[in-house]
């Protein structure tokens, strides 16, 4: 019997983001393009790190090194070099490459090789970011130390057909690491360890101008589906939709959101014909990886958005898991026109006060009479119940707070993997001092859809109000990283996570960024007066706390306290005394 020829190596694994449509382009100009930048910088960077090519396969590359740190040398030359190549060339020409690089055990056949060490680099190169590098975590241990490269921690990924998650570190030209993934001096945002994009604001190019809400409806359910697919990284509503009615530069958009793809589109609904386009957006080139457009009938509008989510997922050279296309192509409820609807009572819910949120309900109740099933509908309603009973805009708080539960119980009769409805159902039992039962639904939420950022922020908002006070702090910096853009609330309970566990200077400096863009936000400004206190700076705490009796002539600190449902007292005393000793009144 032929003993195996084994042995440890370095291995990398590469291909062309985007081959299929380069192809399908220019076939002749790509493969012609593909072999001089083989000839002049790929095969002599190969040589000179002293790697060998161990097998071809149309826009793919298995090469052996014999050392981490020569793969990630020759790699990152490799990728910079691309770049400067490309910046002669149109930006839908480009030629991109993904390198995964592993260090492992492979058997040698003939000149090809074969083990787990070479499928966990092929699948590191699908996890990776077009222009970048993906590391498994035994070639990181090698390289980490003997390189003066800048890794972002990609965290831990389930990968096809490898038993044990496989530990992603990154690479590009672009990252830059911060504390809680969320930039605050104007540079780029660390990308993900995973594809990411954004779905930016269709274009309504119906006549007319009513149809807008129809038109944010079909992005909202793409942008929806795309979030549940957990190999991606999706950007919130709330931050892509800040480019609404604006013509923003792709690349601007990559870097100010943190993501390697943009989705843009436009919509077209002329009487029971609907035309939807889109495109798939490379955020570093501006080259178009993909692009479609779908006609059809009002009532194939779900149809149509499953297509282009699907082909979405396709380019991006996404495999799904057995059972997770269940859970993410769904049945839906309602009809288009309640799609409208639905979008025009979110814009009346966003204007957060007592009347907007009665007309939000009663917009609810019609859009539920006719469609009980709806589940969005369901969420919304649940949501706006438990703020009416939290914020006593209701006489009968324990009604608010059951027909609250009911609805997200119902919601999840229809669609039991509904995310949004385990956070309707923390956020009521949060308030109605359940808090065990509340962390178990808002693990649940975490669990079921990691792409959503209102589910990290309730759910972060749930484990602070039961004393779990880091994992309240990772979910809201999580729930920032989903909305970039739109992240005050996120600041606000980070900030507030952030005092309970003893970080005073940073609970001030976050409370600080948020009232310099809205002055009046009375939680914030009690958490920035609470972490002035404690750090001794006593006179600019009975500063802020002159401001409040300004603006809030009947504030009194046991009214402020009810509505802080703290499982332990001495965690509600450790942000109300400071109030106290700083002059606000007790009743």
């Amino acid at each position: 019997m032929q003993r195996e020829n084994r042995r440890l190596a370095a291995i990398v694994a590469a291909d062309i983001a985007g081959y299929s449509r380069l192809i399908g382009q220019d076939e002749e100009g790509t493969l012609r393009a593909l072999r001089e930048h083989r000839a002049e910088l790929i095969d002599p960077l190969i040589e000179q790190h002293g790697g060998r090519i161990a097998n071809t396969a149309g826009d793919s590359l298995l090469l052996e090194f014999p050392s981490a740190v020569d793969a990630v040398r020759c790699s990152i030359a490799v990728q910079e070099g691309m770049a400067e190549r490309n910046s002669d060339t149109e930006a839908d020409r480009h030629i991109v490459l993904r390198i995964g690089i592993n260090v492992g055990d492979v058997i040698a056949q003939g000149d090809d090789l074969l083990g787990d060490g070479v499928n966990v680099a092929a699948r590191l190169e699908g996890l990776c970011e077009a222009g970048g590098l993906a590391l498994s975590d035994d070639a990181h241990r090698q390289v980490r130390d003997r390189l003066e490269v800048q890794w972002l921690d990609g965290g831990e990924h389930e990968v096809k057909n490898i038993a044990r998650p496989v530990h992603v570190w990154r690479w590009s030209t672009s990252v830059r690491q911060t504390s809680d993934g969320i930039s605050n001096d104007g540079e780029p945002l660390p990308l993900p360890g995973k594809p990411s994009i954004a779905v930016l604001p269709f274009d309504n190019m119906s006549v007319d101008p009513e149809q807008e809400y129809f038109v944010d409806g079909v992005v909202e359910d793409i942008l929806t589906t795309l979030s549940k697919v957990p190999q991606l990284f999706v950007i919130a509503r709330n931050s892509s939709f800040k480019y609404k009615g604006k013509n923003p530069d792709v690349r601007d958009v990559g870097r100010e959101l943190g993501v390697a793809y943009v989705v843009e589109g436009s919509v077209r609904k002329v009487g029971n014909r609907v035309r939807v386009t889109a495109q798939l957006v490379e955020c570093v080139t501006g080259g178009h990886l993909w692009a479609d457009r779908f006609d059809g009938n009002l009532d194939d509008v779900f149809e149509l958005q499953d297509r282009i989510t699907e082909e979405i997922v396709i380019a991006l050279q996404v495999n799904l898991a057995e059972g997770e296309t269940a859970k993410i192509w769904r049945q839906r409820s309602g009809s288009p026109q309640t799609y409208a609807a639905f979008q025009k009572a979110m814009e009346r819910y966003s204007n957060f006060a007592r009347e907007s949120h009665r007309q939000t309900l009663q917009m609810l109740e019609d859009i539920l009479a006719t469609s009980p099933d709806y589940t969005a509908a369901l969420y919304l309603y649940g949501l706006t119940l438990v703020d009416h009973a939290r914020f006593s805009w209701t006489d009968d708080s324990e009604v608010a707070y059951k027909s609250a539960l009911e609805a997200a119980e119902h919601a999840l009769s229809v669609d039991p993997n509904y995310a949004d409805a385990y956070s309707v159902i923390s956020y009521a039992q949060s308030f109605q001092g359940q808090h065990e039962e509340a962390v178990a639904a808002a693990e649940q939420a975490v669990a079921l859809e990691r792409n959503n950022s209102a589910v990290f922020h309730m759910s972060a908002m749930t484990h602070i109000y039961a004393g779990n006070f880091e994992t309240g702090r990772d979910y809201e910096r999580q729930s920032g990283r989903l909305n970039p853009i739109d992240q005050s609330y996120s600041l606000v309970d980070l900030a507030r996570a952030e005092y309970h566990l003893g970080e005073y200077e940073e609970a001030r400096r976050l409370t600080t960024e948020v009232l310099q863009r809205q002055s009046r936000w009375l939680t914030a400004q009690t958490i920035l007066l609470a972490a002035l206190w404690r750090l001794g700076r006593e006179d600019e705490a009975r500063t802020v706390a002159a401001t409040i009796k300004r603006g809030q002539r009947s504030f009194s600190v046991s009214r402020w306290a009810k509505g802080w449902p703290y499982r332990r007292a001495e965690d509600l005393a450790a942000l109300m005394d400071p109030l106290r000793e700083a002059g606000l009144p007790e009743e």
